[in-house]
């Protein structure tokens, strides 16, 4: 007897596409028979400058405890995260990843009878999360590549139970102002959760930006997601909290799973987060290289969607796959995000100089275009 064991797994399962992470470099390597030392990486908004020293020197320490469990309520963490943005510790949920705790958020809190609410050319967690358990998303048609938060806000209905808001956002970089964002979440029924997530948070510069956790006194029902993938350097170690109000987090510390945060994880966010040193260089980097890949798009004749993070989305016109392609046996990896309904574009992460000339010198060899990566 055959049995079609896909045929098994509930509606919404069956329906999902997997989530589709940037190529690695050894794949790559092993594909096309490049030098690994050869390969450009930019295509998961991860840090550049490698990892903090601090953190590395906790890491190690930490492998003397591999055969014991983590610490399964992480306190040294969350003591750490509760001093830095003035917190409570029972306010804080940590994840492998802030994917973990998005996943955690959406099981919490809705169901098939529900709907949660994302923007167009938002991450791709959202709708995958939302489908796995059931629920019916709302996908609110997107304004100038960015959230449009009155549509948001105008969609919600008697079923919502969640809404996302990406700020900045991933894909496309867009970044809303604490005006906005507040305006966004004063429309908000009290009975609907809002997830801000924050990934790309560090990367703001300046006044008038949004920081979710100034606004969770105002607003009880509001979620915000961090990680320590991107500035924070530790992406391979996969780390990412929420804070909200300990009644919240005390539901999704209910359901995440135990000892979600390995060891040595713990030991490197706590270590990180000592490090302002390393963040500031990491904004820095990041902000220079931005000016770069800006100068050299207009230089190939190319369009962008300016952006807050680490990141940015280029127009590379209707053959992009292609493009994307001809990068990858130049040793330059991209991101296509035709799946996110861009099919023209590729998002490029914020490399050091060397890195981002040499995209650029291979785009222009893709296109036959003059430029100069430098």
């Amino acid at each position: 007897m055959t049995i079609d064991y896909q045929s098994l797994a509930v509606s919404g399962v069956q329906a999902l596409s997997p989530y589709q992470p940037g190529k690695p470099i050894a794949e790559l390597a092993r594909e096309l028979g490049l030098n690994p030392a050869d390969i450009v990486k930019l295509a998961s908004n991860e840090n550049p400058l490698g990892p903090s020293e601090q953190a590395m020197a906790a890491a190690r320490e930490a492998l003397s405890e591999l055969c014991l469990y983590p610490d399964g309520n992480g306190f040294d963490l969350k003591q750490a995260l509760a001093a830095r943005f003035g917190v409570d510790m029972a306010q804080i949920t940590l994840g492998n990843g802030s994917n973990d705790v998005l996943e955690v958020i959406a099981r919490c809190f809705a169901d098939a009878d529900s709907e949660v609410v994302f923007s167009q050319y938002a991450f791709a967690v959202y709708p995958l999360v939302t489908q796995a358990i059931g629920a019916n998303g709302v996908s609110v048609p997107a304004k100038d590549w960015g959230h449009d938060l009155d549509a948001m806000a105008a969609a919600v209905t008697e079923r919502t139970k969640l809404v996302f808001v990406a700020n900045p956002n991933n894909p496309t970089g867009t970044v809303h102002g604490a005006d906005a964002i507040v305006a966004f979440l004063e429309k908000i029924p009290a009975r609907v959760l809002v997830v801000l997530d924050e990934a790309y948070c560090e990367y703001l510069r300046g006044d008038g930006y949004a920081d979710g956790v100034e606004l969770l006194s105002q607003f009880p029902n509001l979620i915000v997601c961090r990680t320590f993938s991107k500035a924070w350097g530790l992406a391979a170690l996969r780390v990412g909290y929420s804070l909200s109000s300990p009644e919240i987090a005390d539901i999704l510390n209910r359901v995440r799973q135990p000892f979600n945060v390995d060891t040595v994880a713990l030991a490197a966010a706590t270590a990180v987060l000592d490090d302002e040193l390393y963040l500031q260089r990491s904004c820095e980097v990041i902000a220079v290289g931005m000016v770069q890949l800006e100068a050299g798009f207009r230089e190939l004749d190319l369009s962008f969607i300016p952006s807050a993070g680490n990141f940015i989305a280029v127009d590379v016109g209707d053959n992009a796959m292609a493009v994307y392609q001809s990068l990858l046996e130049q040793g330059v990896i991209v991101r296509p995000v035709a799946g996110y309904g861009m099919p023209r574009h590729l998002r490029v992460s914020i490399g050091l100089e060397h890195e981002n000339t040499k995209l650029l010198n291979a785009l222009a060899k893709t296109l036959g275009r003059s430029g100069q990566g430098a």
